[in-house]
């Protein structure tokens, strides 16, 4: 099994990143003010499939339900968390859910089912009662893809629900969502999870399966995932399977195309020093070892808006040492302060402009050579 599905959070307190929507969740049990439909919108890998199951499991945890209504079951697992209210784990409804067994949860992929008749079809189902537990729960996932037509026929459903049935919407653009849809659910906001808490993700799973990974490599992959948690354990699975020994920069870079820190600043540095030879050099050893130029530029920009941050507020230093180490801190802030802001402002135009150029350019390196004599020029 892929370490993300391995490792995907059981219970509430495991979710990394999601404090707000969990807590809030944590309430709704509490009060047994659970309402009747959800949009869990955020970027991709933030964890709004995964919660949506958490709460399925938790409406039908049978030991939740002695929890809340006061019963002798709450010894099975006092609390069961940090907060409480939490699924328990060990009730057979909590474990049809984690095995995949349940029927009364639905997933739906609104990508590959977007039309009326597929809603109509889940309006149909909606009606009749759960089998084995007490709430139906249905999940559509990407529900900015359906139709206007099926957006209509959900429409009429979640304005007058059915007993015991709860719908999850889940999306990444959220204002694809007609207002009509949004005005009749409540609506949670998930937001990407930080560098910090994913290395700390990652750690721990690399501790669990053995995996010897350098704090430095742990901090790029964490980077590169762009607050994507899935993304960075997916990686973390590709890279365990090529390398058993302690894996680097070096490793990251020959598996996944991930340039490391130390290149880009060395690339920004022959850029901010007019050393053209040198720039164009590194570019073409790059693109002769299969690495994505474009993801090279896009890094090479964020190590340019860093400087420029760090230039703007030397304070917000603190923040880029947790996230790539001191040592690389230290050389943006050393950076920062040998040039003007200027320089920087010109060296973000020619990156941007070398990205945009590389989607239709025949020779991939090419926008970046550009790039790098405009600004020797």
């Amino acid at each position: 099994m892929v370490l993300y599905r391995k490792y995907r959070p059981q219970r509430f307190a495991e979710v990394v990143g999601q404090e707000p929507v969990v807590q809030t969740l944590r309430g709704a049990l509490k009060l047994g003010s659970v309402a009747h439909g959800y949009l869990f919108t955020g970027p991709r890998g933030s964890g709004k499939t995964t919660l949506a199951r958490l709460l399925a499991k938790a409406v039908n945890c049978a030991n939740l339900s002695s929890q809340s209504s006061g019963g002798d079951k709450l010894s099975i697992r006092r609390s069961f968390s940090e907060g409480g209210y939490d699924a328990c784990g060990i009730c057979d409804s909590c474990k049809e859910i984690e095995d995949g067994r349940s029927v009364d949860l639905i997933e739906i992929d609104a990508a590959s089912n977007r039309g009326i008749d597929e809603i109509r079809e889940l309006r149909e189902s909606a009606r009749f009662a759960s089998m084995n537990q007490r709430h139906k729960v249905y999940i559509i996932d990407e529900v900015h893809m359906l139709t206007k037509e099926a957006f209509n026929a959900l429409l009429k459903t979640l304005e007058e629900p059915p007993a015991k049935v709860i719908f999850v919407l889940a999306t990444t653009e959220a204002h694809k969502v007609p207002a009509t849809i949004l005005s009749r659910v409540q609506r949670f906001d998930f937001k990407k999870i930080t560098a910090q808490q994913i290395v700390g993700k990652l750690a721990m799973i690399a501790e669990s399966e053995g995996i010897k990974i350098t704090p430095e490599a742990l901090r790029l992959l964490a980077m590169q995932s762009e607050g994507s948690l899935r993304d960075a354990e997916s990686a973390l699975t590709k890279l365990a399977a090529y390398h058993t020994g302690n894996i680097d920069e070096t490793v990251l870079s020959e598996v996944l195309g991930i340039v490391p820190l130390g290149v880009t600043a060395e690339f920004v540095g022959y850029l901010l020093n007019k050393q053209t030879s040198e720039a164009t050099a590194l570019v073409n050893r790059l693109h002769e070892s299969g690495v994505d130029l474009d993801n090279f530029t896009k890094g090479s920009l964020e190590y340019v808006r860093r400087m420029l941050v760090a230039k703007a507020n030397p304070v917000i230093l603190a923040s880029f040492t947790e996230e790539m180490g001191d040592g690389q801190a230290q050389q943006i802030a050393t950076l920062a302060g040998q040039v003007d802001s200027q320089l920087v402002l010109r060296l973000t135009t020619a990156l941007l402009r070398a990205q945009q150029e590389m989607k239709t350019s025949p020779i991939p390196q090419l926008p970046l050579e550009m790039a790098i004599i405009e600004l020797a020029q």
